[in-house]
C-alpha cells in the first residue's frame, strides 16, 4: 500500500515555491492536499482572490498531486487526525513565523501514529506577501469584488465594515491591521454613507446628493481599493428609479444597497425621540425590493432592507413583521436600527427575526449602543457589523484642531506633531513608491 503525505496551502497564488514543495512531497508517497477553505483563511488573512472551487480546480491539475480535500480549520491538526498520513510536508520557515504553534501541535499528532515531519527549506526569493501585496496594486475586476460580500458573509462569524468617504479613507481600511492573538483583524469593506458624503460635501443628508453625483466620488474608492463596498441607497427613490440603481451599481462592481423604508423628507433619528419619520407602505417598500431584486443582472448583488420601525416609535413586533415581508419580496438581508443605547430592542430583534430566518443575514450599525463588541454582536444573530461614520467624525476634530493652532501660533511649526508627513502620503498611494 503506498505512502500519504498531507501539505496544508492556500492556493490562492501558485508560485515556484509550492511547486517545489509538492515536487519533493510527491517523491514520498501519495500526495494529498489540503486545501483552506474561505472561513479557515479569513480570520488570519484576507479573503482569497478565488474561491475554494477555483483554488480547488488549479490545485488537483498539478503535477503531483494525488488528491484534494477541504481544510476547514486554520490548524492541520483536525485533518491530521482523520487521515492518519505518514507523513506532513512543510516549508522550514514555519520554525520562526505565525505558524510555530501549530508546528509544535503537528508534531506532538504525528507522534500518536508515528508519523514523519519532512521540513524543506524555504525558497528563497519567493514572499508570498510581497506577492499578495503586489496583487494588490494591480487591482480588482467589478466582478470579483462584486461577488467578496457573499463570500465573507458565507465565510466569517461577523464580516467588518468601516464608512470610507474618499479615496484616501479608503486606501485606509483597505490596509489597517492589527495583529491580535485569534489572527490578525482586518476591516473586510466599506460602507458608503449617505451621511458621509453629504457631510463631506457640506451639503446637508437629506438625499439632496444624487446617484450620479456620489458615484463621482465612490470611482475614487474603486480606482484604488479592492474591498466590497456597501452603498448607502437612503430610500432608494421611486421604484423606477431604484431599479435604475441596482443596475448602475452592480456594474461598477458595488457588492449590496441598503434601502430604507421611510417615506417623505428624510430626518436623520440623530437628533432624538421628538423627531417622528413616517414609513413607507410596506406593499410599495416590498414591490421596490422585488423590481430592485429582477433588475440585478448577476445572483451575487445583494438588496438589503433597512427596517426603520422601532426610530419611528413602533414595536419590535411590528419590525419583525416589516423584516418578514422584505425578504419575502426577495431582500437579501436586513438591516435593523434603534436610537436605543441599551441594544435591548435590537438583541430581541435579532434573536426573534433568526428564529424565524436561520441564514438571512443581519445587520447592524451600532451607533448609539457602541458599548458591545462584534463578537456580542454576533451571539445575537447579526453577520455584518458597519461602523457608520467614524472615518469623517475623527477626522473632523483632526483638522479642526489643525486649523486653529496655525491660526494660534501664526506658523505652522505646532502641527506638525499632528500631521503625517508628506513622504509617508505618498507611499500610502499605489505606484508612487
Amino acid at each position: 500500500m503506498s505512502k500519504t503525505v498531507y501539505l496544508g496551502m492556500t492556493g490562492d497564488i501558485i508560485h515556484p515555491g509550492i511547486i517545489n514543495i509538492i515536487n519533493e512531497g510527491a517523491k514520498h508517497g501519495d500526495l494529498i492536499v489540503g486545501l483552506l477553505t474561505d472561513s479557515a483563511i479569513v480570520s488570519h488573512k484576507r479573503l482569497p482572490y478565488l474561491t475554494y472551487e477555483q483554488r480547488k480546480q488549479v490545485v488537483e491539475n498539478l503535477k503531483g498531486v494525488s488528491k484534494v480535500v477541504p481544510q476547514e480549520d486554520w490548524s492541520y491538526v483536525p485533518n491530521l487526525k482523520k487521515l492518519k498520513p505518514d507523513f506532513i510536508i512543510h516549508g522550514d520557515d514555519w520554525k520562526s513565523n505565525y505558524l510555530s504553534k501549530i508546528r509544535d501541535d503537528v508534531f506532538d499528532v504525528m507522534k500518536e501514529w508515528n508519523g514523519q515531519v519532512i521540513e524543506i527549506p524555504y525558497t528563497k526569493g519567493i514572499n508570498s506577501s510581497a506577492l499578495v501585496e503586489n496583487a494588490n496594486t494591480i487591482g480588482t475586476t467589478p466582478e470579483i469584488r462584486l461577488k467578496s460580500l457573499r463570500r465573507l458573509i458565507a465565510a466569517k462569524k461577523t464580516v467588518r465594515i468601516m464608512e470610507a468617504h474618499s479615496g484616501l479613507s479608503g486606501l485606509i481600511i483597505e490596509n489597517a491591521a492589527v495583529e491580535k492573538e485569534d489572527g490578525i483583524h482586518r476591516f473586510d469593506g466599506m460602507w458608503s454613507s449617505s451621511l458621509t458624503d453629504s457631510t463631506n460635501k457640506g451639503k446637508p443628508d437629506i438625499e439632496a446628493v444624487d446617484l450620479t453625483t456620489r458615484l463621482q466620488d465612490l470611482t475614487d474608492i474603486l480606482e484604488c481599493t479592492t474591498k466590497p463596498i456597501i452603498y448607502d441607497g437612503d430610500t432608494g427613490g421611486i421604484t423606477e428609479h431604484f431599479v435604475f440603481t441596482v443596475r448602475t451599481l452592480e456594474r461598477n462592481g458595488i457588492s449590496a444597497v441598503i434601502i430604507e423604508d421611510k417615506a417623505g423628507l428624510k430626518k436623520n433619528s440623530l437628533f432624538g425621540t421628538e423627531v417622528k419619520q413616517e414609513l413607507e407602505d410596506e406593499q410599495e417598500f416590498c414591490r421596490k425590493i422585488s423590481e430592485g431584486k429582477k433588475a440585478q443582472i448577476t445572483k451575487d448583488f445583494m438588496i438589503i432592507a433597512r427596517v426603520e420601525e422601532l426610530i419611528a416609535g413602533r414595536s419590535i413586533e411590528e419590525a419583525l413583521k416589516r423584516a418578514f415581508a422584505s425578504v419575502r419580496a426577495g431582500a437579501d438581508g436586513i438591516m435593523i436600527h434603534s436610537r436605543d443605547k441599551s441594544g435591548q430592542d435590537i438583541k430581541t430583534f435579532c434573536e426573534k427575526f433568526r428564529a424565524e430566518y436561520k441564514n438571512v443575514p443581519i445587520v447592524l450599525v451600532p451607533t448609539s449602543y457602541n458599548q458591545f463588541t462584534e463578537n456580542e454582536l454576533a451571539s445575537w444573530g447579526a453577520n455584518v457589523v458597519i461602523y457608520a461614520n467614524h472615518m469623517l467624525r475623527a477626522a473632523y476634530p483632526a483638522m479642526k484642531n489643525c486649523a486653529e493652532t496655525i491660526l494660534k501660533a501664526e506658523r505652522s511649526l505646532e502641527v506638525d506633531q499632528m500631521c503625517m508627513s508628506i513622504k509617508s502620503i505618498l507611499e500610502l498611494i499605489p505606484g508612487t513608491k
